[in-house]
This record gives C-alpha cells, structure tokens and sequence, in this order.
C-alpha cells in the first residue's frame, strides 16, 4: 500500500519548524554529536572494543619482524644506547653524574619521552589512519585515540621490565620510592590520552601535521632534559630564572623527573622543580579533561568531507 500524502502544511515548512516537525515525527539528525555526559556513558560501554584494540594494534606493530614483540624494548634501548654514546662520551653532558647514576638516569627519560612521543605520533592518525572504521560504523570516536593512548601504555609496561634489569644491574634496588612509579604512570597516561586527542582533531582537519609533528617532538625532546640533567645545564648556560622555571615546568621534563626520582637512589629531590606533584595533576587534568572536551566538540565531523 502507497503511503498517505503529505499535507502540504508538512511538506513546505520555513527553516524554524523544522526541528519541531523532527521531533514531532521523531526524527534525530545523523551523527549528531552527543551530550558530554551521555557521550562519556556511550564511551564506557565501548571499553572492552578500546582495550581489545590496544592490545591487537600492539600485537600488529611488529608482526613482519622476525624479533616480533621484543622490538617494544629493543627500540628504545637502541635509542638510549645512541644517546649514551653522543651525550655522554662524546659531549660529556652528564654534567658530573658517575656513570652508574646517568646511564638509568638516561634510560629512564628515554623510556618515559617516548610513552609521550609515540603516543602523540599514534593519536595524530588515529581519525585520518582509520577512516574506513571511522565512516563504517557508528561509535565515539575518541575511541581511538584513547585506544592508542593505552596500546602506548601496555608498551611502556614491557619497557619498565627491562629498565628494571637496567637499574638494578647498576645497583639502584627496589624501595618503597618503587610505588610512585603507578601514580606518576597514571598522571601522564591521563595527560598522553589527553594530547593523543587533541592531535586527533587537529590532524583528522590537517592530515600534513603527521609530517610535522616528528620535528616538534624532537625540538621538546632536547627541551626537556632526556639526555642531560636540565636544572644542571641551564645553570651552567646561565639561563635566566623565568627561562629555567618555564623549561622545568614543562609536561615531560615533569614526568621524567618524578620517574627518575622514584627509580635513582641518587637522584637529589633538589633537582626536582617546585610543587612537581601538583604540576603533574595540573597537566594531566588540563590536557587530559581539556584535550577530551576539545575532541568531543567535533565529534559529528570526524570522517566526512
């Protein structure tokens, strides 16, 4: 049976009805962003899809490679290993350190760093690198970057067994400072998911930012006092008081201190900046909550154009 006529009262409707004649009707817009609180309910019940995709895109990463899985680790140990050899034998920018406090000191920041690094590079391309999923089904998109955030996280974890093996050969055994290890993880877990999100809707709207960000990170990399202790070095530059507070204060170098802190017997509090705990809950609640509200903002046009 043909459908009833439309009364030309409903056909013809000036634009201001319109969402009252949806609505009478039922009638919802296609992929229209939710509210943030039903938006959140939405994303807790995809959590067993984030997890499961951390752990496949993991498994995925170094399936060619005949070491498989054991590149998670070798990967940065390389790093450090290259950096050891520039920074500290070459350029002597341990700045007086023995060598059993900066080789964990150095293997500690470039596994730290690199829990950031990768998990902006992955979270640049989490909406452009999966479009196909993006534009398939229907599911809260910060899904992803949140996903990659955690795949980086399970990542580091594999790392902490190995600096473990590093640290102890070098004499710095387990204590009670061990235990802030979980909540310094946590903090910048919260402020990684949080800058993974942002560069999601930045480069989801400006796919070349992927090929700009590497040389970013780089630049805040040789910022932030992986290879050499930076309170130490901008002493010795004679930097300014506002340069050297601004340069300690950054998201990483904080992180990495309150790591090193944790893991080096000999790593001084004093070389800490000041209120370092309360620098790393700001950054996590501002990058991590803004950075999830920025996200959410954009959330209907993730996947068209």
């Amino acid at each position: 049976m043909s459908q009833p006529p439309v009364p030309d009262n409903e056909r013809f409707q000036p634009p201001e009805n319109l969402a009252a004649l949806a609505a009478a009707h039922g009638l919802t817009v296609s992929g229209a962003r939710l509210g943030l609180r039903e938006y959140v309910h939405q994303l807790w019940g995809r959590r067993h899809f984030i997890l499961a995709f951390s752990q496949a895109k993991l498994t995925a990463q170094y399936s060619q490679a005949k070491l498989g899985q054991l590149w998670q680790v070798v990967t940065p140990l390389l790093n450090a290993a290259v950096y050891f050899f520039i920074f500290g034998l070459l350029l002597k920018s341990n700045r007086g350190m023995p060598k059993d406090v900066y080789i964990p000191f150095l293997v500690t920041g470039v596994f730290v760093f690199t829990f950031t690094q990768n998990s902006a590079m992955a979270g640049v391309r989490a909406i452009s690198g999966n479009l196909g999923l993006v534009r398939a089904l229907h599911f809260p998109r910060a899904s992803l970057p949140i996903s990659f955030a955690l795949q980086q996280l399970q990542q580091l974890l594999f790392s902490m067994i190995v600096l473990a093996i590093v640290l102890v050969s070098f004499g710095h055994f387990p204590a009670l400072a061990w235990l802030l290890i979980a909540p310094t993880l946590a903090l910048q877990f919260v402020f990684n998911t949080g800058l993974s999100l942002i560069l999601a809707r930045l480069g989801a709207k400006t796919p070349d930012l992927a090929q700009l960000l590497p040389f970013l990170l780089r630049t805040w990399m040789y910022a932030s006092g992986v290879m050499f202790p930076l309170a130490r070095t901008l002493e010795h530059a004679g930097a300014s008081g506002w340069i050297t507070d601004a340069m300690l204060a950054n998201p990483a170098a904080v992180y990495m201190d309150l790591m090193r802190y944790a893991l080096i017997d000999d790593y001084s509090s004093a070389s800490l900046p000041p209120h370092v705990w309360a620098l790393a809950l700001g950054w996590a609640v501002l990058v991590g909550v803004g950075g999830f509200v920025y996200f959410w903002k954009a959330e209907e046009q993730y996947g068209r154009g």
